[in-house]
């Protein structure tokens, strides 16, 4: 099953999404929230991040959401960190982290593929809440 990631700068931010997730997806478990410094402040984490990804990587593909700006560096250096772990198919999403995160996870559970999850991330880009 696609696992996914969840960078936030903030732990309780990344915290609710997967409070969120576990109601709309409640048995879909291959999905881990990453949030905040390693000392539960604000910011990011790469170690963090990489011993997430390999957390929810069973092999078919991790998706990686993350909030903003220097989310996607942590992220980037995470995946610098693996380089020589020999995992594969990781993927930093370009969406909006709470309704990307919403759809990739139902997806997920469903066992869709890891295309099909990035393309439900993509479409939550699109969402028109009103």
């Amino acid at each position: 099953m696609v696992g996914i990631v969840l960078v936030s700068h903030s732990p309780k931010i990344a915290e609710g999404i997967l409070e969120l997730i576990g109601q709309m997806a409640p048995d879909y478990n291959q999905i881990v929230a990453c949030g905040g410094t390693a000392e539960g402040d604000i910011g990011t984490d790469p170690a963090g991040i990489m011993e997430g990804i390999k957390k929810v990587n069973d092999g078919q593909g991790v998706v990686i959401l993350v909030d903003i700006g220097s989310a996607i560096m942590s992220a980037e250096m995470a995946l610098e960190l693996l380089e020589d772990t020999g995992l594969s198919d990781i993927i930093i999403a370009d969406g909006p982290i709470v309704e990307g995160a919403l759809n990739a996870s139902v997806s997920a559970s469903i066992g869709a593929s890891l295309n099909d999850v990035i393309a439900a991330v993509d479409d939550a880009r699109n969402l028109s809440k009103l």
